[in-house]
């Protein structure tokens, strides 16, 4: 083998491995919105879904349909270790018909002395049973800013899916948990800063 085939190759070798590390972190950086794709068409993971007050409208004359079976909903709230805030639901727990809109409320207060922004990520158990929670409002769907000692109520307007009872993996499951976790946005600057 020559010295001008040997670089040629060592040259395509090197191009095809630059090649694979580029294609690599390409991947690396889609794999979160792609994840994030999936759980949110699937439910998987207890991902919550987003519904339109047309289709609460669609699931509310199912479940009028399929009787009035219900189901006990419980409310969970936590914030990341570095967002000062007191954050809770109103109430914790409540029985609802599946199909029928209905709303949560839960408070939050800053107890710092700076303004912060918070992002809440939220999950459902048992996981079987996200895709089956549809919101059609909710506060974490936008970032909330709080200032200094600020309280606020922030509803949750959703339904539960009536295909739930046609779901053999769902059946037996008398209470689905939402659960909220506030984390400080990006762009919120760090107290005392």
């Amino acid at each position: 083998m020559t010295s001008a085939t040997l670089d040629n190759r060592n040259s395509r070798t090197a191009l095809y491995a630059l090649l694979g590390a580029l294609f690599m972190l390409g991947m690396g950086y889609a794999a979160v919105p792609l994840y994030d794709l999936f759980c949110r068409v699937t439910g998987f993971g207890g991902t919550t879904q987003r519904a339109s007050e047309s289709d609460a409208d669609i699931a509310a004359q199912a479940a009028l349909s399929a009787g009035a079976k219900t189901i006990s909903v419980r409310f969970d709230a936590s914030t990341a270790r570095d967002v000062p805030w007191r954050f809770e639901p109103v109430q914790s727990t409540d029985t609802v018909q599946i199909g029928q809109r209905d709303m949560a409320f839960y408070t939050a207060r800053n107890n710092s002395d700076v303004p912060i922004t918070g992002t809440a990520t939220f999950n459902v158990e048992p996981e079987q049973t996200g895709k089956y929670f549809n919101k059609i409002q909710c506060f974490c769907f936008t970032e909330q800013t709080l200032q200094p000692g600020q309280e606020v109520r922030m509803p949750v307007l959703y339904y539960i899916d009536p295909a739930i009872l046609q779901d053999e993996n769902a059946k037996g499951v008398e209470q689905i948990t939402l659960s909220y976790t506030f984390h400080k946005a990006k762009d919120t600057p760090e107290a005392g800063s």
